[in-house]
């Protein structure tokens, strides 16, 4: 899914080198997963183990089990089964963590995939600070790690006083160039502007690898297909030389009810809603920046109809799953897109084919590139605002 990002790789490989621990962190579809299994390959499967806690962190003893049902690495702790009770089993399993060793009795490299979803564990007896006692592990430990996390806000925060040991790492946007080499060439004895095309794409996409990725498949269908085809757009055609280079039209067939942006952008707005307090107002708080954004915290609560002082309470949840960025602040959503499907699918009646048209056009019109445009370098200015000391975030139980 990834072009190559040999900066991003040798990044982390140097925070390694240097006995500290890389957290690798991005939103939804940045590649941080595939990323990780890349090094895991690169390392070599028997020097590495990578980890998916998103799906393995059921219960302590699970966990303990799944680890070393399949780890490379032959260590007793994890061979032999955890005592009965949670904190055995946890201990148990940062025991492994912290001791492991490779074949050759080298350090063990291990690759923790969404390593906050340790946080199931606070319900069980005596894991209330189950994330504490995971970094303090990890830190006394002279083994390799690379974790990695959807949620920057919240990694921020746990590790804001750890930085003698840990590295956060941004996972960067895709360039134009990038985007370009996802794209591919253009085709022989066509008319279109490849760098235009790729230069729109990155910006619609907001530099995200899997948005660019699905404008990339849809605009291929496109070519092939035409308006009327497969995931066509029933002949909505934006500013293209012709409906196979016009990512508009891409984007709106994406964006309808059973288009692959739809369905993703929907998995990551339930899904961080899911991970946060007050669910059905911090729905209507996206729906209200959905109708407006900019907006400032008095401006908030009083659409909401509420206090400033629980509003405040919700801003920060929201912000806490990186739902939502303050700056200056006046309100905004994180990711821009995520924000039309907000307008167009958080209402009665799915959108018919003229909404979503409508909807794309407003978002994408404002971003088109000048054809003579410099592309910007990304930045990762929002991680680096993330990380400033806030006053407004509150706890999550």
């Amino acid at each position: 899914m990834l072009t190559p990002r040999t900066t991003l790789s040798r990044r982390i490989t140097a925070a390694l080198d240097a006995s500290r621990i890389a957290v690798v962190v991005g939103g939804s579809g940045s590649g941080r997963t595939t990323l990780l299994q890349q090094l895991r390959d690169r390392i070599g499967r028997t020097s590495a183990q990578y980890i998916d806690v998103e799906r393995t962190a059921t219960t302590p003893e699970r966990f303990q089990r799944a680890i070393a049902s399949v780890t490379p690495f032959p260590n007793a702790d994890a061979a032999s089964p955890a005592e009965a009770g949670a904190r055995p089993a946890f201990d148990t399993t940062m025991a492994f963590l912290g001791r492991a060793r490779s074949a050759a009795s080298e350090p063990a490299t291990f690759l923790l995939d969404e390593f906050l979803e340790l946080r199931t564990f606070e319900s069980f007896p005596g894991l209330r600070r189950v994330l504490h006692d995971f970094i303090d592990g990890l830190s006394a430990s002279t083994n390799r790690f690379v974790l990695s996390s959807r949620y920057v806000a919240r990694a921020l925060r746990l590790l804001r006083d750890r930085a003698a040991r840990f590295e956060i790492i941004p996972m960067p946007q895709l360039t134009a160039e990038d985007t370009h080499d996802i794209l591919g060439p253009t085709q022989p004895g066509s008319s279109d502007d490849g760098d235009y095309l790729a230069r729109t794409v990155n910006s619609l996409s907001d530099g995200r690898p899997s948005y660019v990725r699905a404008l990339a498949d849809e605009l291929a269908i496109l070519r092939e297909h035409g308006p009327g085809g497969p995931g066509g757009p029933g002949g909505i055609v934006g500013p293209g030389s012709n409906v196979g280079s016009d990512p508009i039209s891409a984007l709106v067939s994406l964006l309808s009810p059973d288009g692959r942006l739809a369905k993703e952008c929907g998995f990551c707005y339930e899904l961080r809603l899911h991970r946060a307090r007050g669910y059905g107002a911090l729905k209507a708080i996206l729906e209200i920046l959905g109708e407006e954004e900019g907006l400032t915290l008095t401006e908030i609560s009083h659409r909401l109809q509420r206090t400033p002082g629980s509003t405040k309470d919700y801003l920060s949840w929201l912000e806490d799953v990186d739902l939502v960025t303050s700056k200056q602040k006046r309100y905004s959503f994180t990711d821009p897109l995520l924000r039309v499907w907000v307008r167009l699918h958080c209402r009665a009646n799915a959108p018919g084919e003229d909404d979503v048209a409508r909807e794309v056009h407003r978002y994408a019109l404002p971003r088109l590139p000048q054809p003579q445009e410099l592309q910007p370098q990304p930045a990762e200015a929002a991680y680096a605002m993330a990380s400033a000391p806030s006053s407004g975030i509150i706890e999550i139980d």
